[in-house]
């Protein structure tokens, strides 16, 4: 007999869930008010009544090639090593739960497996059919089996919600479904802007990914105005990194320093001046992409300068955060750069300071709370 009277949610995520900062911000969302149920890789989020943890070894992408190449794909998806790992622990769970919030598509079809009384919502974290459009065999052979996945699936949840509008809009266009938007912005912090520095304190976190950070360390050999750039990046490629290492050693202009955890990246941030992104549009989900280093910039209390990606330049412009370059090469980088003046700068940062609450977890994670809370209610006629 159950002793809990809350409604019964489940969150899976083929991901590390202490890892995954949006699967962490939904964990924290309802831990209070449901009885959560983790499903995912690595140990438990805090405050979960149970977690199903995925084996180590299983490799959450892989897919047999003869299948999506004969368009076999409900046989590709029900043998992918992840599906069958997490089925064998959802095994005699059907109606377990009262609620499923399913992270990504992947996980979608499990979902409506277990026939929740309440229903499934479904958090895209992407634009999953053009996930990695860049590559031919990956558009030739990956992307007709997304297509698939979310037109056979995607469009059967409650509810949907994803990342951006553009996002939002392409899959409302191509498959019909109404997404809401929850974007990725971190808690909030309380902070104050810093007094703007000389030389000024450009700053940028995230990965060190090839070809990623190659605009803004070529807009650093441009620019005429004293600044300087700090690097807080991850070692997602430990080569790549090293070679940044080894070429700004003796720079005295360009830092490179570890990464920093999340809970304590704002404070790290707000020591300096602007943060800079500039994310060539390479494919759909970069040409779309609102990453939550935009929102990190904001709780540091920074002025922002970004390239012309539609919701980040939306973003910029709508609050007042910054310049929105010209185009993405490092030489508008650069411009952008050098007409910076103090006076700009400081008036950012406080922009920054009034959006910050607006543009926290706290106001944004409504758009889950909302979807989540609707879906329970039927449990009560």
């Amino acid at each position: 007999m159950r002793t809990d009277p809350r409604p019964r949610l489940l969150i899976m995520s083929f991901s590390p869930l202490r890892a995954d900062a949006r699967v962490l911000r939904q964990v924290q969302l309802f831990r209070e008010r449901y009885a959560v149920t983790t499903l995912g890789y690595g140990p438990a989020p805090d405050g979960v009544v149970e977690h199903l943890r995925l084996p180590d070894d299983v490799v959450n992408w892989h897919k047999d090639r003869r299948l999506l190449a004969t368009r076999r794909f409900e046989a590709a998806y029900r043998t992918a090593p992840v599906v069958v790992a997490a089925q064998a622990l959802l095994e005699g769970r059907a109606r377990g739960f009262d609620v499923v919030l399913a992270d990504d598509i992947d996980t979608v079809p499990l979902a409506l497996d277990l026939h929740p009384p309440a229903g499934v919502h479904a958090d895209l974290h992407e634009y999953h059919p053009r996930q990695n459009e860049e590559s031919r065999r990956w558009r030739l052979f990956v992307a007709p089996y997304y297509r698939w996945l979310v037109r056979t699936y995607g469009t059967r949840a409650d509810s949907v919600t994803t990342v951006g509008e553009g996002i939002a809009r392409e899959y409302r266009l191509r498959f019909g479904l109404r997404a809401g938007v929850v974007v990725n912005a971190p808690h909030f912090v309380d902070l104050e802007p810093t007094p703007v520095a000389t030389p000024l304190r450009l700053v940028h976190s995230g990965n060190a990914q090839r070809h990623r950070l190659d605009v803004i360390l070529a807009a650093m050999d441009l620019v005429t105005a004293p600044m300087t750039l700090d690097l807080y990046l991850m070692s997602n490629d430990p080569g790549y990194l090293e070679e940044l290492r080894t070429r700004h050693a003796g720079s005295d202009r360009v830092r490179i320093h570890p990464p920093v955890a999340p809970h304590e990246l704002p404070a790290t941030l707000n020591a300096h001046d602007v943060g800079v992104y500039v994310l060539p549009p390479v494919s759909f989900n970069h040409l779309w992409a609102l990453p939550n280093k935009v929102f990190d910039f904001v709780q540091g209390r920074l002025a922002l300068v970004v390239g012309p990606s539609p919701e980040m330049a939306a973003l910029v412009r709508r609050h007042g955060l910054g310049v929105v370059t010209d185009d993405f090469t490092p030489e508008s980088l650069a411009k952008a750069l050098d007409a910076l003046t103090a006076e700009d700068v400081a008036g950012y940062k406080q922009a920054a300071h009034r959006a910050a609450r607006e543009l926290s977890a706290e106001e944004q994670v409504r758009g889950w709370e909302r979807a989540i809370d609707t879906l329970a209610a039927r449990l009560n006629g």
